[in-house]
């Protein structure tokens, strides 16, 4: 028997939902539409930025498609550490998205994005794993194996 490494294709994906339990999942289904009328940043429920995270998903691996916003650049703008998150804008728009809705990755490689409004694949290992930043915080880390664009 013959054992091919996996490719991009082969590896389960990771759905954000997943990384969400049914309690949060629940508060965010029944939350009114979020309107921003400039009086300060709207918010989300405190109950739902507690961070509480899906036990089931530590050390699951596969990949999960988000969109970067950068922590650690080099000089020549190689991306090494970042957020994953599911939608364009998260943390840079305000709510921020719960932690269970951000994954801090770090990649010695590094890479470079041709623009942050593009989306990557990210394939590695789920950790549960908290980390706290100016811009957010995140209930997830992921031991990062690659990135690469997303194709549509």
């Amino acid at each position: 028997m013959v054992f091919l490494p996996l490719t991009h294709a082969e590896l389960p994906e990771i759905d954000w939902l997943d990384l969400m339990p049914a309690e949060d999942l629940a508060l965010l289904e029944s939350m009114p539409e979020i309107v921003h009328d400039g009086e300060g940043p709207p918010l989300l429920p405190d109950e739902i930025m507690t961070g509480r995270v899906v036990t089931a998903m530590a050390n699951t691996r596969g990949r999960i498609p988000g969109f970067v916003v950068p922590l650690k650049t080099t000089e020549d703008m190689r991306i090494l550490e970042f957020f994953l998150v599911p939608y364009f804008g998260a943390c840079i728009h305000v709510p921020p998205p719960p932690p269970n809705q951000l994954i801090h990755m770090k990649y010695e490689k590094g890479f470079k994005l041709t623009a942050l409004y593009d989306p990557v694949w990210v394939e590695g290992t789920i950790l549960i794993d908290r980390t706290e930043n100016v811009i957010g915080t995140s209930s997830y880390s992921m031991a990062v194996e690659s990135i690469y664009p997303y194709e549509y």
